[in-house]
């Protein structure tokens, strides 16, 4: 069991035979994921990295029997890629593109809000399960497979957690990039609750930042539900000046819950177990772990 993807996915590409489609395609596959074509428009016919390309999704879909796309598209037309493959019946769409205009994703996540899909991202570095699927631009050499869940706003922190999991002698059961942007597909609550209903998963890793409600959210739901498993939560941007956006686009200081210090207060009184530097994630899971 896995979260999201797993050997079984068959993947598609969006945005295949372009650049940063064909680099980060090319590391996929190698990396032994089930990659069973991609999509450029006006392309349709041609192979591509020995795999088919397809005019539409929906062709995608028809020939390969695809159910997750990663969408390399650039930032003018991804939020219609986004609604494309949730038209065409993908069921995780997980979108890479940084950039996309605020007003494009309200038309997205307004529009697939009634579909049978999930997305991930934007502005995100995708998800792992690792020695099975990677799907996004993360290093896969970095993660073993294992029973600890990350979610997490930055990609970096991504790795960096997932490494210093590893070093503990543990390792990683899915690794969730939700992306850094104000309007995302997955927040992190849902990602968590993923988690916390994933039998292969005994503990969480939760990385957020500065900005927004969302790891306040996904605290109080933690607790709400009873803290079935333990979570390990980590906030960045301690030092952050208020008012300043910083990296992400999310990443700016609205009210007095935003700042690092009030979330980490509320994930604290939440029962989240909370360390104060990255270096400490992985130490922290496995004292909790016993």
């Amino acid at each position: 069991m896995s979260v999201l993807v797993n050997k079984d996915s068959k993947i598609i590409v969006q945005g295949f035979t372009g650049s940063e489609g064909t680099f980060h395609a090319e590391q996929m596959i190698e990396y032994g994921t089930n990659v069973v074509g991609g999509v450029t428009p006006g392309k349709g016919g041609q192979t591509h990295l020995d795999k088919p390309v397809f005019n539409t999704v929906s062709d995608a879909v028809e020939k390969t029997g695809a159910d997750v796309s990663i969408i390399f598209v650039p930032p003018a037309f991804a939020a219609d890629a986004i609604m494309e493959a949730a038209d065409a019946g993908i069921k995780v769409i997980i979108t890479i593109t940084e950039g996309i205009p605020v007003a494009d994703m309200i038309k997205a996540s307004t529009y697939i809000k009634n579909k049978a899909c999930r997305l991930i991202g934007p502005n995100c570095p995708g998800v792992i399960t690792p020695e099975e699927a990677k799907v996004g631009i993360m290093p896969g050499f970095v993660f073993k497979k294992g029973k600890i869940g990350i979610v997490s706003k930055s990609g970096t922190l991504t790795y960096e957690a997932a490494d210093q999991v590893v070093k503990q002698g543990l390792g990683i059961s899915t690794a969730i990039g939700i992306g850094g942007d104000p309007i995302i597909g997955t927040t992190t609550k849902e990602a968590v609750e993923l988690f916390m209903n994933d039998d292969e998963t005994e503990a969480i890793v939760m990385i957020g930042e500065i900005g927004g409600q969302l790891e306040a959210d996904a605290a109080k739901w933690i607790k709400e539900t009873g803290n079935k498993k333990p979570v390990i939560g980590f906030i960045a941007g301690e030092t952050a000046p208020a008012g300043r956006t910083m990296g992400h686009a999310g990443a700016i200081v609205g009210g007095s819950e935003d700042t690092a210090q009030a979330k980490k207060a509320i994930l604290k009184e939440n029962g989240v177990y909370v360390v104060d530097s990255p270096a400490e994630i992985g130490k922290k899971v496995k004292e909790v772990l016993g």
